[in-house]
C-alpha cells in the first residue's frame, strides 16, 4: 500500500492546487520558523524552507509521504516574501511595478516508513518570470486595501485580483501561484508514488 501523502502547508492556494491533481491528502500545516541564516541564494532558500517544512511534519507521521513548499519573489537580489504589514506590502508593489521579477518555489518531499523514519527525501526548484505592469499609488493603495496581498510573497496573488497588473509571464503558472505542479508531478512520478492511479469515469 502506498503512504500516505499530507500537505504541511495551511496555503489554501496550495491545497487547491493539489486537490486539482485528483489525488487523496490530508493537510497538516508546518510551524517551522522561516528563517534561515547567511544571504542563500532564493532557488537555494526555498529549497531549505521546504525541507524544514517536510521534515518537521515527516517527524510526527508514519508511512506518509510529506509535501513541503515555500515561494518567496526575487527582484535585483533583494529576497521578498510576505508584506508584515500595509506599508511594507506598499513598499513592495512600488519596488515590483514595471519591472520583470523572478518568483521561486521549492517543493520539498519527504516519505516516512512504519516506524517514522525518514526512508527518502528529494527537494527540487522552479523559476518562474513575471512582468507586473506600472502602477500608481492610488492603485497600490486600493489593492492592498482589498487584503489579498497581505498573506502572499510579492504581495500579491497571480490567480486572483493581483492578475490585473501581471502583463506575462514566462514559465510556469502554478509555480506563481504556489506550487508547480508539473514539478511536483515528475518528483511523485521519482518516490514511486502512483500518480496515473485509475480515475471513476461517469457512465
Amino acid at each position: 500500500m502506498h503512504p500516505e501523502l499530507v500537505l504541511a502547508s495551511g496555503s489554501p492556494r496550495r491545497s487547491e492546487l493539489l486537490r486539482s491533481l485528483g489525488i487523496p491528502f490530508s493537510v497538516h500545516p508546518s510551524l517551522v520558523a522561516e528563517d534561515v541564516p547567511g544571504q542563500p541564494f532564493p532557488g537555494e532558500l526555498v529549497e531549505i524552507l521546504a525541507a524544514k517544512k517536510a521534515l518537521a511534519v515527516a517527524h510526527t507521521k508514519r508511512n506518509a509521504l510529506v509535501i513541503g513548499s515555500d515561494t518567496v519573489v526575487a527582484l535585483g537580489g533583494e529576497v521578498m516574501g510576505k508584506p508584515v504589514d500595509d506599508a511594507d506590502a506598499i513598499r513592495i508593489l512600488e519596488r515590483l511595478a514595471g519591472q520583470v521579477h523572478q518568483v521561486y518555489t521549492g517543493i520539498a518531499l519527504v516519505e516516512v516508513d512504519e516506524d517514522g523514519k525518514v526512508r527518502r527525501r528529494l527537494v527540487r526548484h522552479r523559476m518562474t518570470e513575471v512582468m507586473v505592469r506600472d502602477l500608481d499609488r492610488a492603485e497600490i493603495e486600493w489593492y492592498v486595501a482589498t487584503r489579498e496581498p497581505m498573506d502572499k510573497a510579492g504581495a500579491y496573488g497571480l490567480q486572483g485580483i493581483g492578475s490585473l497588473w501581471v502583463d506575462w509571464i514566462d514559465g510556469c503558472y502554478t509555480n506563481v501561484v504556489g506550487m508547480s505542479l508539473p514539478l511536483l508531478y515528475d518528483m511523485l512520478q521519482t518516490m514511486d508514488y502512483p500518480m496515473l492511479h485509475p480515475l471513476p469515469f461517469p457512465e
